[in-house]
């Protein structure tokens, strides 16, 4: 990245070449943004066998409460954007 940016970005835009720990901090700083940081499959796993593990502990009646409480959070949309209202 460091490299790219110290090729191409002072010839085209005039900006001042980076240094390697810059370089790092614009990596983070982009993957905080615009990707996050993904744990890989291993941790997607090991989530999705503890929420099995916890559900099957359930009662039928507690199942149901718990899909009705997300499916509520789940229809107002990010940050409530989505939710209906009565007009």
């Amino acid at each position: 990245m460091m490299t790219l940016w110290n090729h191409l970005l002072p010839e085209i835009l005039g900006v001042k070449s980076i240094t390697y720990w810059q370089a790092m901090g614009i990596l983070v700083l982009s993957k905080i943004l615009f990707g996050g940081f993904h744990f890989g499959k291993g941790m997607r796993d090991f989530k999705e066998r503890k929420m099995r593990e916890k559900m099957m502990h359930l009662s039928p009646e507690e199942r149901e409460k718990f899909k009705e409480v997300w499916r509520n959070r789940c229809e107002s949309g990010f940050f409530g954007r989505n939710k209906k209202t009565n007009e």
